[in-house]
């Protein structure tokens, strides 16, 4: 049997719509200039990061947003911007072939029909029955089934024309990393030429803020960059999509890349004992492969206790390497937090330059050098952990 090499894999496109705004060149001068739009009034006492106003028209038909949660018009904005960016929006022979690996979680909550079911029951009117009854009359179908996760991908088909193989991964940070991770493995096996890998959140819901508050993760009453934070996250809304294909395909079509996605690993630490994250870390950088003297980190990291502080303890092993944590200017967008970090970092590599510390505890330097290599963080709030590496080509 005669063993194939592993076929590169290109970043030829990437669709970022965020609390900065939408495009590349308005985050990244967003980026260097330290712009922070963070809402500390509207839920308070917690700080969230709002989507900026966008013309959804732009990529999404007004009648197919009508059926629409605002993740899902987030993130298919997104995938837009991603197919536009690579130069296949609207080229059916490509999009007919382009597998489709999303992060998603679940849908939003009708709070009216929510608060309305409760009340009924601590007031003793909810009759043998009254629940099924209910949630049948009083929720709208589009709604139901704006609970399922893969309607984000249901949607990109419908609105883009993606109709290749489709993959939705759930499990929060976690499955931005594999959703990246399964794409370049099929790429790099030969199994798939061209894929959309993305993630998308709405971070602007009462429920998703109720459900984090009962986890104690959820940052209140002053905004703080990340490495200031005693704990907690600011949920944000944003959406992220890259075009990966293999080397082949993208020079076959005449495709620029802004990048090459060289490694992507994930593992998942039973975070018992103290150090567990720092362990699997360190195992997960050992894995990536050689790292040169032009490489920097950027980190998803969410400011939650304790697995920021363990994640803290490994990056102060790579202290001569320059850092960047995306929650301080994007805030946490779960799902898309770890594809929004290798968005950044084929940004990056594109334009010779990382983009400006935002941090006043001095974690984060200046970097002089143009980076060829920029290594992706990821580790959940909770659970799971991941790297990639992404390397100039």
């Amino acid at each position: 049997m005669v063993e194939t090499k592993p076929r590169e894999a290109w970043i030829t496109g990437i669709g970022i719509a965020s609390s900065l705004g939408e495009g590349l060149d308005a985050h990244w001068d967003a980026l260097n200039s330290g712009q922070v739009n963070a809402d500390v009034a509207t839920y308070a006492p917690y700080i969230v990061h709002p989507m900026a106003k966008v013309a959804f028209e732009g990529q999404i038909p007004k009648k197919e947003q009508r059926q629409m949660e605002a993740w899902q018009r987030i993130g298919t904005y997104a995938a837009g911007l991603a197919l536009d960016s690579a130069g296949i929006k609207g080229n059916a022979e490509i999009l007919s072939r382009t597998d489709m690996i999303v992060a998603a979680g679940g849908g939003e909550r009708d709070l009216t029909v929510d608060a309305a079911i409760l009340n009924a029951d601590v007031q003793g009117n909810a009759a043998p029955g009254f629940l099924n009854e209910r949630l049948m009359n009083d929720l709208r179908p589009t709604l139901f089934l704006a609970q399922l996760s893969n309607l984000l991908a249901g949607n990109i088909a419908i609105v883009h024309g993606v109709t290749g193989s489709s993959r939705t991964f759930m499990g929060e940070e976690a499955a931005g990393a594999d959703a990246a991770r399964i794409a370049l493995a099929r790429i790099a096996a030969g199994q798939s030429d061209i894929a959309l890998v993305g993630a998308a959140q709405n971070g602007e819901r009462k429920d998703l803020l109720m459900l984090y508050e009962f986890g104690g993760f959820n940052l209140k009453d002053k905004f703080e960059p990340v490495w200031k934070r005693d704990n907690g996250f600011a949920l944000a809304s944003g959406g992220v999509f890259l075009v990966i294909e293999s080397k082949e395909h993208a020079q076959a079509r005449g495709a620029k890349p802004f990048a090459k996605l060289s490694n992507v690993v994930a593992d998942h630490a039973r975070r018992k004992s103290a150090s567990a994250v720092t362990l699997v870390l360190d195992k997960l950088w050992a894995k990536l492969g050689s790292i040169g003297n032009a490489a920097a980190i950027i980190t998803g990291a969410t400011g939650a206790q304790p697995v920021t502080a363990e994640e803290r303890a490994f990056l102060d092993k790579h202290r001569g390497i320059p850092i960047r944590a995306t929650g301080t200017a994007f805030g946490h967008t779960m799902e898309a937090q770890f594809p929004l970090g290798i968005a950044l970092a084929a940004l990056s590599i594109s334009r010779g330059k990382l983009f400006a510390a935002n941090d006043p505890t001095g974690l984060e330097v200046e970097m002089t050098k143009p980076p060829s290599q920029i290594v992706v963080v990821g580790a959940g709030h909770w659970r799971g952990e991941g790297m990639a590496l992404v390397e100039a080509i």
